[in-house]
């Protein structure tokens, strides 16, 4: 399987299963010109020994099945084309894929969890999973990030007509973990999926989810929350790809940011083919720096081929807490730090709360509160 071109649209346009269709990357790229390359340990150039150790399992409810399989299994790559060449290495290095489906008018009664362990970044490793949701099903899955790694994965979530799909991505990997993963969601007609990414833990994570429509109706929404601390670089890059009419996206990621050489990045690229009439899309962004030496790039972009539209917008927000907010609650006899504390605990919180799994949306809101605490 060769290169695979995208026609009338200026991003995004290579996709490719074969590796060779990728030049290494030299940071002068647009899609690379944020990203430490020194700190991918060779994910980019293939020079990364696959000699790492990173654990996956599968917890499923009842009717859910989970299984391995090799790359000929024809549910490998069907809903998702690598687009660059971490992810291309990814899908070319994989020895067994972990593929769950979740059957026709299921509704499972608990979530759906899958762990990934890293023993350690002595070599890296790589991964694939796969989430099958059939028509008229509902399903929850929590995918959990833990330990230390060199890693690289491609997940595909393919949601069948008239299907919801609830993901929570949770990335508290260890301070060494290197991170690099493209989440894609496949959404037939009138199917919703909902994804929210978590980043937390790891010196280098860059998280990349996407969205692409197989029918009219489609509704997706895409929310993250990350906090960096000083050195780490967390990165999210986004697309929505709206290919089929009257379809809907919604994008809210929020990060806050502190200490020395903190570093977040956000790139949310939204689609609107010439044949998407009557779409419905607004992307958004927000930074809290909270320290002297932290940065924030963000960058949203919209590219609109058909003048045929619902609705499409985007913004993009980045700077200190805002004085007013600190000093209202001063003046009600709350000390500095807890004001402090309060305001980003609700600068987060409002998109924290949409996470459906109650332990998760408590470890989250957890793992906040000891950041702020430092």
């Amino acid at each position: 399987m060769g290169l695979t071109e995208k026609p009338l649209s200026t991003l995004h346009e290579k996709a490719s299963y074969d590796l060779d269709d990728f030049e290494v990357p030299t940071g002068r790229e647009e899609a690379w010109r944020f990203t430490p390359l020194s700190r991918l340990k060779g994910l980019h150039s293939g020079k990364a020994e696959i000699t790492g150790r990173v654990l996956t399992q599968a917890y499923t409810p009842a009717g859910v099945t989970a299984e391995w399989v090799g790359r000929e299994d024809a549910r490998i790559g069907k809903a998702y084309v690598p687009a660059d060449r971490v992810s291309a290495q990814a899908y070319n290095a994989f020895e067994k894929a972990l593929v769950v489906t979740v059957p026709k008018e299921a509704v499972p009664a608990e979530h759906i969890r899958i762990e990934v362990r890293g023993g350690g970044t002595d070599g890296a490793t790589y991964g694939h999973v796969v989430v099958v949701v059939e028509p008229l099903a509902e399903a929850v899955v929590v995918i959990e990030h833990q330990g230390s790694a060199v890693y690289a994965d491609n997940i595909e979530f393919v949601v069948g007509d008239g299907a919801t799909l609830k993901v929570v991505s949770l990335q508290d990997w260890d301070d060494d973990a290197v991170h690099v993963s493209h989440h894609h969601a496949q959404l037939a007609k009138d199917a919703t999926f909902k994804g929210f990414a978590v980043t937390l833990g790891g010196d280098l994570v860059r998280l990349s989810p996407s969205v692409s429509y197989t029918g009219p109706g489609g509704d997706a929404d895409l929310s993250g929350v990350y906090f960096v601390d000083a050195g780490q670089h967390l990165e999210h890059r986004l697309l929505v790809d709206h290919s089929q009419p009257h379809c809907k996206s919604n994008v809210d990621y929020r990060g806050a940011l502190q200490g020395e050489d903190a570093h977040a990045v956000w790139i949310g690229d939204v689609i609107i083919r010439v044949e998407a009439e009557g779409t419905d899309t607004y992307e958004l962004n927000r930074n809290l720096i909270l320290t002297d030496g932290a940065r924030a790039d963000s960058v949203p972009n919209l590219e609109i081929l058909t003048g045929e539209v619902a609705g499409a917008g985007h913004a993009s927000a980045s700077g200190r807490l805002d004085d007013e907010h600190i000093f209202y609650l001063q003046a009600r006899g709350i000390p500095f730090d807890e004001a402090r504390r309060l305001v980003i605990r609700g600068f987060l919180g409002q998109l924290i709360e949409k996470i459906q799994v109650a332990e998760i949306r408590d470890r989250v809101m957890n793992a906040v509160e000891a950041e702020l605490a430092r």
